[in-house]
Formats: structure tokens, sequence, C-alpha cells
């Protein structure tokens, strides 16, 4: 089994990175891959610095793809993660459920909401791609909104508002917005 590390070396400890991680299940194996993906992420919560993990599952085809997307706040503390006994166990646990070598790659940038499952090569979109696309979402989100604000800034201070927007916006973009506009985008962006 190889274990992986992350080059921390030139990353901002301030941003989080996200690890995009692939597993191949054997046919017929689905099922405990399901409960081993359940006793891993919550071994993974356990883990400082931990920020979050989303899941997406195959569709309905001849290859079972699991593509596991994994926050941290700092490179560091994923390194942690990666590195550790308590993720080799698991790690070990699923070799026989698994049909290769998992695979991990690192984003720490806004190549993280351009990711998709097909596309894990090292191509990242152009940045003025990323740019535009990301504009469209902050603007679609803006304007969606901008009445709920406008209401709440009636008996709010302006900065609560401010701070509800922001944390409204990030939220949308990152877990609804963006994943579908790469989607719906991917000729485009990846051209």
């Amino acid at each position: 089994m190889v274990q992986h590390t992350v080059n921390c070396r030139g990353i901002d400890q301030s941003s989080h990175v996200t690890a995009v991680i692939t597993h191949r299940v054997r046919p017929g194996r689905q099922q405990g891959y399901e409960q081993w993906l359940m006793g891993i992420a919550a071994a993974a919560r356990n883990c400082t610095g931990h920020l979050g993990v989303n899941i997406l599952r195959p569709q309905e085809s001849a290859v079972l793809t699991y593509v596991i997307v994994l926050q941290f706040d700092t490179c560091t503390h994923l390194d942690d993660w990666l590195k550790s006994e308590v993720r080799r166990t698991w790690i070990e646990r699923v070799q026989p459920l698994i049909q290769e070598q998992e695979s991990i790659q690192v984003l720490t940038g806004l190549e993280g909401w351009f990711q998709l499952p097909s596309h894990f090569s090292n191509s990242v979109p152009k940045r003025y791609k990323q740019a535009l696309l990301v504009w469209v979402g902050v603007v679609g989100i803006s304007l969606g909104i901008s009445p709920l604000m406008m209401l709440l800034s009636g008996f709010l201070p302006w900065l609560v508002v401010l701070a509800i927007r922001g944390a409204i916006s990030v939220l949308l973009l990152s877990y609804v917005v963006m994943p579908r506009l790469t989607r719906w985008f991917k000729r485009w962006l990846f051209a």
C-alpha cells in the first residue's frame, strides 16, 4: 500500500485545501464499500482541521467509481490525516473492495470548483474561464438573495447583513452553483 503525503511547501497555510480521492469499487462490493465509507468519514471528522466531506456516488454505469471530496483547513492538517495510523488502517480494510490503488489529487484554490470526476488529469481550465464562470455564479446568487438581504437590513446592523450575505454566497457557490455551472459548461471550460 502506498502512503500518500502532500507537499505543503509554497501553499498558503491560511487557506483550506481539498483532496479529491477516487476509488474504483469491485462489482458486487458496493454495500461493503458504502459501510467502509461511513466508517472512514466518521474517523476523518475527528481529525484536526477537518472541514467536511462530500461523496459523489457512481451513476448507473458499468464502472463503479466513487469520488470523495475531502476538505481541511490547512495543507498540514490534510497531510497529517493522509499519513495517520487511523487512515492507514481504514485503507487496508478497503483493499479487497477496490479494483486498483486509490487516486488522490490535492487542490488548493479555485480549481477545486472546476474539477469534474471525469477530469482527473492535471488539466485546469484557463483562469479567464474560471473567473467568468465565478462571476456568473456570484451575479446569479446576488440577484437571488438581494430581496432577503433588503428585508434583513431593515432590522439588523449592516455589518451583520454583510456577514450573512457573504456566508450564504460562499455556501451556495461551493455546494450548489459552481458544481452545476461546471457540469453545464464543461465542454467550454476544458476545451
